[in-house]
């Protein structure tokens, strides 16, 4: 059951996909007080109370005892006080003595106090007095998630090579470097899909350039890499460089497509080229301009992109660094005391991303100039949703990968999203493990986070560690900053052991692609915590380092440092697979309760649920080479299972074609395994317990 009420004038955000009625009356469970520039919406919890949600959010899946914003923010250091990343997704569920949701539709900050103030209130503080609030309730977790899904639309799904791994490095300066790296994998056994271009590649930082002298026959560089089955996936930046030399900027300006400031005049901020102009992405003219900028790539054969910077970043305005000098220079000659002192440190670092500079410039919608800092948190969303409105009348029948750092409820039916600009820290590894089932409950099925840690210098041990856990996401991408240390696998003494568990992943990728696809469709949750499978253990309910992967299988990763394996709460029998360094596997069954695993550094562990069983490839040095028509069937069964897999072109848009769906049987008579598929094609084996 879901029910809209409406506050004020709420704008259309393009979030939900469903139409529904306005209801009348009180919004249940909530207690409402209304200003007149704020909502406040209370709701009391229970002891037993969890409250999911928040999607791209700092610290556990169950978010009690802490608060956090709707802010869309650019901040490179996700420690525990933070309380805002790069996306607004303002869906909480709780689970408890009722099960309910609410999701709040609106660009205004908004403020979660989730039992932070209070250990038994939740305060919901929306500083707009225009929303759209859908509330769900249901009998279970699990289907007031699933009606929120159907509320919101189908996710985006990419094309199946962007299951294969993924290598990126902010530092990659020209063509020979990107061919070594390609080299470097190819020569050592380690499967690889698509090599991402950051900033280096453009001429200038000018989006929908490419430096000619790094480059040079970009066109044919596309093609040797496509030739080597390597996708090229190049950045584009929300900032358009001021230069009266570069087209896209003179279009800009001479068509009105660039934010304004109050008097009329383009805002500028300094971005990476230095000063620029952001596109307005919420007049649709400017979405279909920028849009088909894209097609300058397309056309060269890039087939994949990531847009950045797009909550949008500001390094600085120029009315604020100006203020921001005048307030230096008051400081010059003074003795600067404790006060002082924090004064000049802090009106530096407060020039960066400045709040005050999202009410210096406007938007135009439907004819109004609205301030930025009213519609801040849906502008990375209008970004990407310019791009795959482009994509569509490029070929709308060809999937494109597309990946946004900024986002918002909605931007899910058009792009994937990474979680930003972690760290090499082993607990980013146990966020980003946390993070992935409430990105997933608010549409964001197609992400993952930067392997290894995007800042500071990664180690050997934790990047293999973070790998095991990346197997299993859907994005999985080494990205590394600028100056820190490189950490291509291959560059490690143990590079055979990194190469073993990325083979793995191709492995899987028949299991992981067609639990994922079923999951966009029947509007589910590819990645789930315990307690929504197993809502009647209590002890499976408070598990939160623990995931089920699909229907069958549940992982339990490695995240300490050292740690040689881990105590694993089993919520009932199930087939323990550790994979080996040398490709191999053994296969265990373990009973239900806790049991210490052991993990080597270079083994992988994962469990596969008792009655089921996943299918399996021979691995591949990419998704091309990848063969579909020979498969394990890898499982735990007492008689007779079938198991539904989704195995499509992996290009196109027929998700609904039933030709895409094989099932395949396993028979266990004693100790006689018969297997057999619906599709005739397929080679089957089977190694079942």
């Amino acid at each position: 059951m879901i029910k809209k009420y409406i506050f004020g004038s709420p704008m259309n955000t393009g979030a939900a996909a469903l139409k529904l009625s306005d209801e009348t009356g009180s919004l249940p469970v909530f207690g409402t007080d209304i200003s007149e520039n704020k909502i406040t919406l209370t709701c009391t919890l229970s002891e037993r109370d969890i409250v999911y949600g928040l999607g791209e959010a700092n610290r556990g899946i169950n978010k009690r005892g802490w608060h956090y914003e709707a802010k869309n923010s650019d901040d490179c250091v996700h420690t525990e006080n933070k309380t805002a990343l790069y996306g607004s997704h303002n869906f909480v569920a709780v689970s408890g003595c009722e099960h309910f949701g609410i999701f709040i539709d609106t660009p205004a900050y908004i403020h979660f106090d989730i039992g932070y103030t209070d250990p038994d209130v939740m305060t919901i503080d929306i500083h707009s007095p225009d929303a759209a609030v859908y509330f769900i309730a249901a009998d279970d977790i699990s289907t007031v998630v699933r009606e929120f899904r159907q509320l919101i639309g189908k996710s985006y799904i990419p094309p199946l090579w962007a299951f294969g791994y993924q290598q990126s490095r902010w530092g990659y300066k020209s063509a020979d470097e990107i061919r070594e790296v390609v080299e470097n994998h190819r020569s050592s056994g380690i499967p690889l899909d698509a090599v991402y271009m950051d900033i280096d590649y453009m001429d200038g930082y000018r989006d929908f350039t490419v430096d000619s002298v790094k480059f040079p026959e970009f066109d044919k560089f596309v093609s040797e890499m496509k030739e080597n089955n390597i996708h090229l996936v190049p950045i584009i930046d929300a900032g358009v460089k001021i230069d009266e030399n570069y087209d896209v900027y003179r279009e800009g300006v001479e068509n009105g497509y660039f934010c304004k400031r109050a008097d009329g005049s383009d805002f500028v901020a300094g971005v990476w080229p230095g000063r620029t102009h952001f596109p307005d992405f919420f007049m649709p003219e400017t979405r279909k301009w920028f849009g088909e900028k894209y097609r300058r790539l397309t056309e060269l054969g890039i087939d994949g992109f990531w847009n950045d910077m797009n909550e949008p970043a500001i390094f600085y305005s120029e009315e604020g660094l100006r203020e921001a000098m005048e307030h230096v220079d008051r400081l010059k000659g003074e003795n600067l005391g404790i006060d002082s002192y924090f004064d000049l440190t802090g009106t530096v670092a407060g020039i960066s991303n400045n709040v005050k500079d999202y009410d210096r410039f406007y938007h135009t919608v439907d004819g109004e100039k609205i301030p930025h800092s009213k519609l801040h948190n849906l502008y990375g969303m209008n970004m990407t949703k310019a791009a795959a409105e482009a994509f569509e009348r490029f070929d709308p029948c060809k999937r494109m990968l597309m990946l946004s750092r900024s986002s918002y409820i909605g931007m899910h039916r058009y792009s994937g999203i990474w979680t930003g600009d972690n760290c090499s820290w082993w607990s980013h590894l146990l966020m980003s493990i946390k993070q992935m089932p409430s990105l997933n409950m608010c549409g964001f099925l197609y992400t993952g986070s930067d392997v290894g840690g995007f800042g500071n210098d990664t180690t050997p041990d934790l990047l293999m560690r973070w790998l095991e856990f990346a197997v299993f996401t859907p994005l999985m991408r080494n990205h590394s900053a600028a100056g820190t240390r490189d950490q291509e696998v291959y560059r490690f003494r143990n590079s055979a052991a990194f190469a073993n568990i990325i083979r793995l992943r191709y492995r899987l990728i028949p299991y992981l692609y067609s639990e994922f696809v079923k999951s966009v469709l029947n509007d589910d949750m590819y990645f789930r915590p315990l307690a929504f499978d197993f809502p009647d253990d209590s002890i499976a309910v408070g598990v939160e380092d623990q995931l089920m992967v699909g229907n069958s299988v549940m992982i339990a990763p490695v995240y300490e440092q050292n740690a040689r394996g881990r105590i694993v709460y089993l919520p009932e029998e199930m087939l323990r697979v550790k994979y080996l360094p040398d490709g191999s596997y053994e296969t265990r069954v373990m009973p239900k309760g806790h049991s210490y695993v052991s993990a080597e550094l270079d083994e992988v562990v994962f469990f596969i649920r008792k009655g089921h069983f996943i299918p399996l490839a021979d691995s591949a040095n990419s998704t091309a080479e990848l063969n579909m028509k020979k498969l394990t069937l890898l499982g735990y069964l007492d008689y007779k299972a079938n198991y539904l897999m989704y195995s499509d072109d992996g290009e196109s848009k027929d998700y609904y074609d039933q030709n895409n769906y094989i099932t395949l049987t396993v028979i266990k008579d004693n100790r006689d395994i018969s297997v057999r598929s619906s599709a005739p094609d397929i080679e089957l084996a089977a190694d079942i317990k």
